[in-house]
């Protein structure tokens, strides 16, 4: 877990704090604590009370549950060298490519695109 500039912090349109991701995906706080450890999501402390936080856009609130295609592509970022801040930033920084950001291609269900892309950056 690790605190952002204002720079990244304000490429996420929406973040959520665990206890309501936990609300939403009908969980305990606790696994969604361990979904972060796992690197399943990423959480930043931000905020007054520097409370962890989640994008928004990392849970599919219809299906209740984290969106698809995303921890792999977290994995893919992390085996990169990118650190939470650096994934952050790619994941919602615009890509014509795609069009929109990938985060946006994720929640879209077009994870492969997306992990094209992050397979690309080890090159």
């Amino acid at each position: 877990m690790t605190e952002i500039d204002a720079k990244t912090d304000a490429l996420v349109p929406a973040w959520l704090t665990l206890p309501d991701i936990a609300e939403l995906l009908d969980v305990e706080v606790t696994r969604v604590r361990q979904l972060v450890k796992e690197g399943q999501l990423i959480a930043v402390r931000r905020g007054e009370n520097r409370a962890l936080h989640v994008p928004a856009a990392f849970i599919d609130t219809a299906e209740q549950k984290v969106v698809k295609g995303l921890a792999g592509t977290l994995t893919l970022l992390r085996d990169d060298g990118f650190t939470d801040e650096e994934m952050l930033e790619w994941l919602f920084t615009p890509d014509d490519s795609l069009p929109g950001t990938p985060a946006q291609a994720l929640s879209e269900n077009r994870g492969t695109e997306v992990k094209r892309r992050a397979q690309a950056l080890a090159v």
